[in-house]
């Protein structure tokens, strides 16, 4: 039932994995990318969630760090760290996708190092050239992520609306402790992601909004404050998917012999900018849909797990960062909270694992405030008797 030429264009994890899946059962798959694996400028971090969904992750011989602890830092300055209960494992990009390029190749995919030029329908077959190759394909596989030359080969291209630039250092060093900052008036964050040898420290910010060479003067004013300097470090900048509710609803993933994964697809959270576990499942929704011979079924699937998750985040992200909640901004609270209530630290803990969506974050909000308030009325009161002595 597998069309008999595949191509995946992208060999990040959603194309990797698709080729290793396909592969595996008999077809016969030819993945390009300029890079193959590289060292990705983002934070590497896989959930509990993931981990659980694919073991092999959790099991593979490659480097990672496990951390234990995480701390967020209010607009304000408050701020709070606590302990994780379940696991979150960063990654190095490089040997993550190295990993993933290798289980393709032992499945029978050829992963051919070359930039794709050129994409083009015709007739039946897909027509698709490289620099040096020319080859036809039944069914095309877009997984080249954000930046993206071909996406107006299958869909309308997204507006600037659509994106959040991330820019930050590698630098020297490692940790147990995830530090993530929010600062007045960016829609978006800094981060700390340790690495086994060394820190992703960036910053995200919507593209109509803070330009790249602002966003990295910000990082690089607060890297200090973390022991941290960009002097020891290598720059980096990308650019995030971050769709709108509208794009999410109008987007098309699928065609005619081709389909979108990932990034590509835009499949990235709009609050967090967490991409990694939406490009795996895309990645395995669409491989089996496409062994079952109805190609047609991934759209169905997006839309029945992915895309409404996708589209609430969407959809809250502004009041997340701009809007606010019992009589403070959003994210004071919310650090807060995370401090003075033990109820609230544990929904920040299943939001970190993953096992906290928002299909029914604000039931589980709302049906907890009674004792949330009750344990920080109790911690404030404290606080104040201790200030007193």
């Amino acid at each position: 039932m597998l069309p008999q030429r595949i191509v995946i264009v992208g060999g990040g994890p959603a194309g990797a994995l698709a080729a290793a899946t396909l592969s595996s059962e008999g077809g016969s798959v030819l993945l390009f990318d300029e890079k193959l694996a590289w060292e990705k400028p983002c934070g590497g971090g896989l959930t509990d969630k993931a981990l659980t969904r694919w073991p092999f992750l959790r099991e593979a011989a490659i480097e990672r760090n496990v951390i234990s602890d995480c701390e967020l830092i209010a607009p304000s300055g408050a701020k709070i760290r606590f302990t994780l209960d379940k696991q979150i494992a960063i990654f190095s990009r490089l040997a993550l996708n190295g990993m993933l390029l290798d289980r393709a190749r032992n499945s029978g995919a050829k992963v051919i190092r070359e930039r794709i030029l050129h994409v083009e329908r015709k007739q039946s077959a897909w027509s698709i050239k490289s620099a040096t190759s020319h080859c036809e394909a039944d069914f095309v596989v877009l997984a080249t992520g954000a930046r993206n030359s071909f996406r107006s080969v299958f869909a309308p291209n997204l507006g600037p609306e659509n994106f959040m630039v991330a820019a930050g250092y590698y630098i020297p060093g490692t940790s147990r402790t995830v530090h993530i900052k929010f600062i007045e008036g960016l829609h978006g964050y800094i981060w700390v992601f340790p690495r086994a040898n060394h820190f992703s420290a960036g910053i995200c910010g919507r593209t109509h909004g803070k330009s790249t060479a602002e966003l990295r003067r910000m990082l690089e004013d607060c890297l200090p404050e973390f022991g941290l300097s960009h002097e020891t470090g290598t720059f980096y900048a990308h650019i995030l998917p971050s769709l709108t509710p509208e794009a999410l609803r109008n987007s098309p993933f699928y065609g005619e012999g081709w389909a979108m994964l990932g990034d590509a697809a835009g499949l990235v959270d709009a609050i967090t900018g967490e991409g990694l576990y939406y490009a795996l499942r895309s990645a395995e929704l669409f491989s089996e849909a496409l062994l079952s011979g109805g190609p047609e079924g991934y759209a169905a699937s997006l839309q029945h797990e992915i895309l409404p998750e996708l589209e609430r985040a969407s959809r809250i992200a502004d009041r997340f960062y701009a809007g606010d909640w019992l009589g403070g901004s959003v994210l004071e609270r919310m650090v807060q909270l995370t401090a003075s209530s033990t109820k609230f630290r544990q929904l920040m803990r299943d939001l970190f694992s993953g096992a906290q969506e928002y299909s029914n974050l604000k039931q589980r909000v709302y049906r907890s405030l009674p004792r949330i308030a009750a344990e920080a009325l109790v911690s404030t009161l404290w606080q104040m008797e201790r200030d007193q002595t």
